[in-house]
């Protein structure tokens, strides 16, 4: 094979690895799974043993990684070893016998067993240019097993992408945090409306986490559908005092207005592209809908309600009994339980009200926890 077709097919390898480890990043917003994707990356690029891509936490002193999926984090100094070295200065290096390097920190071969030869280290930087991560290459495995100014340039390549992944990641994780925080206060302004306390959304939102994940929904599930929970009632700020806080039974009239709080809290939140705000909109329409399709406002039967719909339901109703009101105390614990279980089947999906059976006494430690008197 000729040189110039040599060179082509390592190009080709070069793409295909690269589209490969793009398309499985690109929708990745776990800063753990990241980690571990883009040194995957890395390592396949530059044909190294491994390959581990470390963050820079400057107020600690640390730089930190996950190497592997379903493992803790390691963190090490700042001022140890060669990613260390990197962090603070910055510099590419090109290490091809690492005992004979002073920077090199052979504690850790010493601990592990592990025995390095070389070592490929570069910055990792943001958009303004700091250098927030290291990107480092362990044992070249191919060829004559030394890293070179390729390998370096393959690297480069890979620190440049990593860079830009981990700025969009902390935008996004930004703009959820500053969506969450807003979904908290208008819910607690909204409580606070209908003579309820902020408490009653944090803790419909602990409820509804516990539930979900007993229930079986995904991580990134739980915490969506808990971070989405404390809208549901928000349409009710556009309920009338008059009916708001009536305090005696409301007419038939009446009571359709109050129960429009359901399609009032939808359509204010569903114009969003953004899927906090858009599952919050799915949780204020469904959330009083029932499993054998007596409910409101849809009269949505079984499954044709969202399942974040039938757990908040749950938890809604939970709160509503073991909490003390203005105008009820609470129920005793048996009750409630017996109200969950002869209502499974009509009001509440049967598996849902076997997760809450389960994880009931994790739902009565919150309602403790948060509870309005002592908050």
């Amino acid at each position: 094979m000729g040189k110039a077709k040599i060179k082509q097919s390592g190009a080709d390898e070069l793409l295909k690895t690269i589209f490969q480890y793009v398309v499985k990043i690109a929708n990745e917003r776990d800063v753990d799974k990241l980690l571990v994707n883009l040194a995957d990356m890395g390592r396949d690029l530059v044909s190294a043993d491994r390959c581990t891509v470390w963050l820079i936490d400057r107020k600690a002193e640390i730089i930190w990684s996950k190497v592997a999926h379903g493992m803790d984090r390691i963190e090490i100094p700042m001022t140890k070893g060669i990613a260390g070295y990197v962090a603070k200065t910055g510099e590419h290096l090109v290490i091809n016998d690492a005992y004979n390097d002073d920077r090199f920190d052979k504690q850790v071969d010493i601990a592990t067993g592990y025995h390095t030869r070389n070592i490929l280290a570069l910055p990792v930087q943001n958009s303004q240019g700091e250098t927030i991560g290291v990107y480092q290459a362990i044992n070249k495995v191919a060829g004559n097993k030394r890293f070179t100014k390729k390998d370096l340039e393959h690297l480069l390549l890979a620190a440049s992408y990593t860079g830009n992944q981990l700025d969009a990641l902390a935008l996004q994780e930004e703009i959820e945090l500053t969506q969450r925080e807003i979904i908290l206060t208008l819910a607690e302004t909204g409580e606070m409306r209908s003579k309820e306390t902020g408490n009653h959304v944090k803790r419909v939102a602990e409820y509804s986490a516990i539930l979900a994940k007993e229930y079986g929904l995904e991580p990134e599930e739980i915490r969506l559908l808990k971070d989405a929970s404390p809208m549901h009632d928000i349409g009710k700020i556009a309920i009338p005092d008059s009916i708001l806080l009536k305090p005696g039974r409301l007419t038939d009239e009446e009571r359709a207005e109050m129960q429009s709080h359901t399609t009032l809290g939808f359509e204010m939140l569903n114009h969003s592209d953004r899927e906090l705000l858009k599952t919050a909109a799915l949780v204020a329409f469904q959330h009083h809908e029932k499993w054998d399709g007596t409910g409101y406002p849809k009269g949505l039967k079984g499954e044709e309600i969202h399942i974040f719909g039938r757990i908040l339901a749950i938890a809604d109703v939970f709160d509503a009994l073991i909490c003390k009101r203005c105008y009820k105390e609470p129920w005793p614990v048996e009750k409630i339980i017996d109200m969950f279980i002869d209502s499974s089947g009509k009001d509440f999906e049967p598996k849902a009200i076997e997760a809450f059976l389960k994880v009931k006494d994790e739902m009565i430690d919150v309602s403790i926890r948060l509870d309005d008197t002592i908050s």
